[in-house]
């Protein structure tokens, strides 16, 4: 299993992307200093196998972080998901680590909400 510091991609000085994360990663997200967490993957999207956004929270949660699930396709981001993770990149205690399949679409959706 790949540490998930390795897995880790900063976009800016306190906010990180990343690829799919085990519910188990939060605690290793808590213990690197990470206070937010912003799942950007629907649930079941690679199927039955993928950890559910519940079980994500319950997961992040249980070690002291904040967790918001904001679920967004691949290839396009609605106005409205965009001016979400704008409203809680302004909001959530940071640093901040947003993820997806790997990493891609929540770097997309962090630069599509700093240029609103």
């Amino acid at each position: 299993m790949i540490p998930v510091k390795q897995l880790l991609r900063n976009v800016a000085p306190d906010v990180c992307v990343a690829p799919q994360l085990e519910p188990a990663a939060m605690a290793e997200l808590a213990a690197l200093g990470f206070k937010s967490v912003v799942n950007n993957r629907p649930d079941f999207e690679e199927g039955p196998h993928q950890p559910t956004s519940a079980q994500m929270q319950a997961a992040a949660e249980a070690a002291g972080l904040a967790y918001v699930w904001l679920p967004v396709q691949p290839a396009w981001q609605s106005p409205e998901q965009i001016a979400r993770m704008a409203e809680l990149l302004a909001s959530l205690p940071r640093p901040l680590l947003a993820f997806c399949r790997s990493g891609t679409r929540s770097g997309k959706l962090y630069q599509a909400a700093l240029a609103r």
